[in-house]
């Protein structure tokens, strides 16, 4: 399985936002969303082959019994299953974040965090014909699993779209679907919180905070200096991260 990166943070997103956690994410996703903040992670060999042993490896000495699998995409790769039933046996809490275009039959999981794509995330480039929206594949998620949904609102015209899927889909749990506002910088990420945060207001949805926005946590970078075989950190007050490139491995410096 190719992984993209591995690193400890803050989960920023749902019903679990603050919670110290270990995100495995996957790379290869065949959305293509426009304003997607991890287009590195698209291509489905950017990374580095890992087996589950070492994935687990890489889970020890971190404060935290959460783990994110993310992506990308990760339901599109057939060693998810293992990977996930292996993380669940060593007792982590495991959530599983998805567009929700697929669904594998016995996938293990405490959390599926949903994200179905809104027409705001339509590429520019047309030629990926992926099913950005499947009801079915969304059906058999939520009747599976514990489960969130998080939609990503660009626009006020996007609750409307968002009604018309809600009311598609059977017997939603209210509490479990969270708003939050598409932003990459802080001005932005404002704006439209106060205007969507009214909006759950009138609704009864939970608003989600995005803490990597709100915290500013640093986007993927590595010391074009530092290459390494294994590294542990073992610092307090930084994010522990292994960022694995195309032809190296190299370490992820991310304080924050």
């Amino acid at each position: 399985m190719i992984v993209n990166e591995l690193f400890y943070s803050l989960q920023g997103e749902g019903s679990l936002a603050g919670v110290p956690s270990v995100f495995i994410r996957l790379a290869g996703c065949p959305l293509r969303c426009c304003w997607c903040d991890t287009k590195y992670a698209w291509d489905e060999t950017a990374g580095r082959e890992m087996s589950c042993e070492q994935v687990l490896e890489a889970l020890d000495g971190h404060p935290t019994r959460h783990v994110v699998l993310t992506g990308g995409e990760p339901m599109v790769h057939e060693g998810v299953s293992g990977l996930a039933a292996a993380i669940r046996e060593k007792g982590y809490h495991l959530t599983i974040e998805t567009a929700g275009i697929c669904f594998i039959e016995g996938l293990e999981a405490d959390l599926m965090s949903i994200s179905p794509k809104l027409s705001n995330s339509l590429p520019e480039n047309a030629d990926r014909p992926a099913e950005r929206l499947n009801l079915g594949v969304l059906r058999q998620l939520i009747a599976a699993y514990d489960y969130q949904i998080k939609f990503v609102v660009d626009e006020p015209d996007d609750l409307n779209e968002i009604a018309d899927i809600l009311e598609k889909l059977d017997e939603l749990d209210l509490y479990s679907i969270y708003l939050m506002p598409q932003a990459t910088q802080m001005d932005a990420y404002m704006e439209k919180s106060h205007w969507l945060a009214e909006y759950c207001k009138q609704t009864g949805f939970s608003f989600s905070p995005r803490l990597q926005v709100m915290l500013n946590f640093p986007k993927k970078g590595v010391d074009e200096e530092a290459e390494i075989d294994r590294l542990y950190f073992l610092g307090v007050g930084c994010d522990k991260g292994i960022v694995f490139g195309r032809s190296r491995r190299k370490i992820s410096f991310q304080i924050f």
